[in-house]
């Protein structure tokens, strides 16, 4: 899945080219580097395997292929070519021999702001490509608000049309410092029945759980019960791929450096969804397949990476993962609606999740319980709630003092937390519609907040 970011794209607000002082162009140039972006497009709308690994073996830079293969690379583009669909160029924002930077449209992601790097000597080969997702650039460009009323009623008003126009579903939440000022339902928990979202419904956050397992670790490490340093094998001598368990560290899982892969693909699609209901209902999806590449000299997302971790939480505390988080986390949080429900739970106020266009249901495509990779449910104020307890000392998290950035998203779910500590701001989107339907809510009212 693509993970927001916060973007300040100077040429895309003004429609200046920020390298060449010229206006941004509706088409690639003809240079060697617009020719390879135009490649790329190609390969990636394909859909075809062969047509990527060509792409990657004829325009990648030498030092691009060495410090990653294609055969790592190609993993990563066609979970790419999941998550956004087929690409529509819109606009270049910036054009060097160096770098093409432009405006792309995913057919399941929305825009995208796409970032190609080439060396500066002959052949002028692809370094990079990195992708963050964007505003669209043919609505006028965002700014704060003037004050708390009239974010509201713009927000409001949006909201209202885009539920309307059967864009949005869910919950949103915007507080200054510990002051809730905007929170509001939209659209319906369960269509089938006509239930509508409440500020009370719980909803599939996806892997913005991530956060707790990490947070879990940290607990633990603090507590002196591991090191990020200790091997997998350590605490679980059965894990199915001996390799792994011997090379891969708790800090390589952490940091999506150990090369275990996800945990979705074929064998997730073929396995009976309501057997998944512990975390070690997870493990023969993926943990005996051989890892991509040598622990610590990549990096890819891994669903599987943190359920690993998260049976080593429940080895070292002596509790099922699941207990563990509700008793050191949502408890001192004070997040009382948050839990890994099953998906069959009937009482449990749960959103049910929506694919496509058509709305049809993801209830077959999701497991009996979530993992410690994602799948949780949390209300919008459980999710404040956690960030009020980060800010005032009641959990640590490393590294968040400067604030969070995060979200989830997959078929039916998205949901997105921003905390920007130097502003004193919290914006909450849950949506039980496609990605980025709340990440597009999100970064809408992060820009407009006064």
């Amino acid at each position: 899945m693509i993970h927001h970011a916060i973007i300040v794209l100077f040429a895309l607000l003004t429609g200046i080219n920020s390298a060449s002082g010229q206006p941004a162009s509706q088409t690639l140039p003809g240079t060697s580097a617009g020719k390879r972006v135009a490649a790329y497009v190609a390969a990636f709308n394909s859909s075809d395997e062969s047509a990527l690994k060509t792409f990657f073996e004829e325009n990648l830079a030498k030092k691009a292929l060495k410090d990653l293969p294609v055969e790592q690379r190609l993993p990563r583009a066609q979970q790419l070519q999941s998550i956004a669909g087929k690409l529509t160029f819109h606009t270049v924002v910036r054009s060097t021999d160096r770098l093409v930077e432009a405006i792309l449209q995913g057919s399941k992601a929305g825009w995208l702001d796409f970032t190609f790097e080439f060396e500066p000597d002959e052949p002028h080969g692809l370094l990079y490509v990195k992708v963050q997702q964007a505003d669209n650039p043919d609505e006028p460009a965002l700014s704060p608000l003037p004050d708390e009323k009239s974010f509201v009623a713009a927000t409001g008003a949006y909201l209202n049309e885009a539920t309307k126009n059967e864009e949005f579903s869910g919950v949103v939440l915007a507080a200054k410092g510990d002051s809730i000022i905007l929170l509001r339902a939209y659209g319906y928990a369960d269509r089938d029945t006509k239930i509508p979202n409440s500020i009370g419904t719980r909803f599939n956050v996806g892997s913005i759980n991530k956060s707790f397992t990490r947070m879990a670790i940290c607990q633990l490490e603090s507590a002196g019960k591991l090191s990020l340093n200790d091997s997998i094998g350590k605490f679980l001598p059965d894990y199915p791929n001996a390799v792994a368990a011997a090379k891969v560290t708790i800090r390589q899982l952490l940091e999506m450096e150990s090369g275990i892969g996800d945990f979705f693909g074929d064998r997730f699609e073929a396995a009976r969804k309501e057997e998944l209901r512990t975390l070690r209902d997870y493990l023969p999806l993926f943990a005996d397949k051989p890892l991509e590449f040598e622990p610590g000299t990549g990096k890819r997302y891994s669903n599987g990476g943190y359920v690993v971790l998260g049976l080593i939480i429940e080895r070292v505390s002596g509790m099922d993962y699941y207990s563990y988080v509700a008793q050191h986390i949502f408890r001192p949080a004070g997040m009382v609606g948050a839990g890994w429900y099953e998906k069959s739970d009937k009482n449990a106020d749960i959103a049910r999740g929506y694919v496509g266009k058509e709305h049809s249901s993801n209830y077959e495509t999701l497991p009996q319980r979530g993992s410690s990779a994602g799948g949780g449910y949390c209300t919008a104020e459980d999710l404040m709630r956690y960030i009020v307890a980060l800010r005032k000392g009641t959990l640590r998290l490393p590294g968040s003092e400067q604030g969070l950035g995060i979200a989830g998203g997959a078929p039916g779910l998205n949901a997105a937390l921003e905390w920007m500590p130097e502003r004193g701001v919290i914006v909450i989107v849950l949506s039980n519609f496609d990605p980025p339907a709340a990440e597009t809510i999100a970064r809408r009212m992060r820009r407009t907040m006064p």
